[in-house]
């Protein structure tokens, strides 16, 4: 598991971007997410690794 957080603006970011962030349920600044890691999410991470932080979580 992985935690997702959104940190710069996507106002100028390419529709491409924008896509695959709202496809993760990131839609504001500062907002999170806790999702499984999985091969598509490292391709969908690649794409916004300019925008994101990462941090591994630890199953409760």
């Amino acid at each position: 598991m992985v935690k997702i957080t959104l940190v710069k603006s996507l106002i100028a970011a390419k529709p491409n971007t924008v896509a695959t962030a709202k496809s993760l349920g990131l839609h504001k600044v500062g907002h999170s997410v806790v999702i499984e890691n999985t091969p598509e999410l490292s391709g969908k991470l690649r794409i916004l690794a300019h925008l994101i932080t990462v941090e591994p979580v630890e199953n409760a």
